[in-house]
């Protein structure tokens, strides 16, 4: 079977809940080292999260899953593995270490579902992918899942599905009806401020913000931090622990705004994402589908927010392209405008301004002589007699993703 539909739209079920009703109905003795059924998917984090969703929905069932991924010690999986499952769920590179190591065999696999096969691609694992395919059974089931369907991934279906049958829910490449979008044209040097001014308004209430570096996701929420948002960074560079510990804390509410690459992106499944901001714009098209898609999940409404800058203008219009509309372009100078604060009324006790964020920062709580101050807005160039508390005339209940900002004196 070939299934083709956004994130978001429920595949893992589509495939989770009719694996765990066949195994169910013809129940089979667990062999050590063997599965009778393989999930491969891209990430660590998504691999949790299907592992997570088979243990929910057969929590009835006397059916055994597990998963095996990179980046911790393999000995528990191993272990897992020595006396037997029903369901593996697994990424490529530890899947491959344990086979070559013999810690496990699928020479009894039955069904074999191949997850996020587009992203599969990006990634690089092409290769792994076909080794895993060369060593399956040769009869098995085969489900493949895509969010998109570029010519890559075609090919590839192809050559592991025989007369599939073709589910596609939602045309291809096309983000979901529910999220409103908007494109802001910005200089790169000004996206850190333009994201803090945004992130004033308090409806953006659980935010997924995209880069495209590790070192530039955490130079992000490093700014957001010093400003005193609740901020985290997960990208392939961190821990499992570390991105663990980051996911909980957005699932929670304790972490306001999530800053990823998009490596780590495909395992976040997390209900309630107000808003998706790219602070910088993907390399390929379809990234943004991806990237959007974790906002609006199972029928709600959401916001996508990027910023363009003028070295970017080739992916926007490659993404326009793509979903076959033209964002829609806001204001990024007049919400800037905004962001501008009295540099008289700030000194060591309120705060200092941070010319690498474009913004004050909280200070240390003693106060200075106010010749600092003067100074201080000498190097600034901002006037004093500016408020801090105007809005200029804006609506302060139209968010900043409208082109308007409720100024609150940074």
């Amino acid at each position: 079977m070939l299934g083709i539909a956004q994130t978001g739209t429920g595949k893992t079920a589509a495939f989770a809940l009719p694996i765990l009703t066949r195994l169910a109905s013809e129940p089979q003795s667990r062999k050590p080292g063997a599965t009778r059924a393989l999930v491969l998917v891209p990430t660590r984090e998504l691999a949790i999260q299907v592992r997570e969703s088979f243990d929910r929905y057969g929590t009835h069932l006397n059916l055994r899953s597990t998963c095996i991924y990179g980046g911790v010690s393999d000995k528990l999986q191993i272990q897992a593995m020595a006396v037997g499952v029903d369901i593996l769920v697994a990424t490529p590179g530890r899947l491959l270490d344990l086979l070559g190591r013999r810690a496990l065999s699928l020479n009894s696999l039955e069904i074999f579902v191949l997850d996020e096969a587009d992203r599969m691609l990006d990634m690089g694992f092409i290769q792994d992918i076909r080794k895993i395919v060369a060593l399956l059974p040769k009869v098995r089931q085969n489900l493949f899942f895509s969010a998109t369907m570029p010519d890559d991934i075609a090919g590839l279906a192809s050559k592991i599905l025989h007369n599939p049958v073709r589910v596609e829910v939602t045309p291809a490449s096309t983000p979901i009806e529910t999220i409103d979008q908007v494109v802001y044209a910005v200089e790169k040097k000004d996206k850190q401020r333009l994201l803090m001014t945004l992130l004033k308004d308090r409806t953006i209430t659980r935010a997924l913000v995209f880069t495209r570096t590790k070192h530039g996701a955490n130079r992000v929420c490093e700014g957001l931090q010093k400003t005193g948002i609740a901020a985290a960074a997960i990208h392939g560079n961190k821990s499992q622990n570390r991105r663990q510990e980051a996911l909980a804390g957005f699932q929670t509410g304790a972490i306001r705004i999530l800053v990823a690459t998009d490596i780590a992106a495909r395992g976040i499944d997390v209900e309630k994402v107000s808003h998706v901001l790219n602070f910088d714009l993907p390399e390929v098209p379809e990234t943004y589908v991806h990237r959007i898609g974790r906002t609006a999940r199972a029928g709600a409404s959401g916001f996508a927010i990027s910023f363009c800058s003028q070295e970017e203008r080739g992916y926007l219009a490659a993404i326009d392209r793509l979903i076959v509309k033209k964002i829609p372009r806001g204001d990024a100078d007049g919400i800037l405008k905004t962001a501008v604060v009295r540099p008289d009324s700030i000194n060591s006790a309120t705060g200092r301004y941070d010319k690498d964020l474009g913004v004050y920062l909280p200070g240390t709580g003693k106060r200075t002589h106010s010749n600092t101050q003067n100074a201080s807005s000498k190097r600034t160039g901002f006037r004093s007699s500016q408020n801090p508390r105007s809005n200029n005339g804006r609506s302060r209940n139209a968010g900043p993703y409208r082109g308007q900002s409720e100024q609150t004196g940074t």
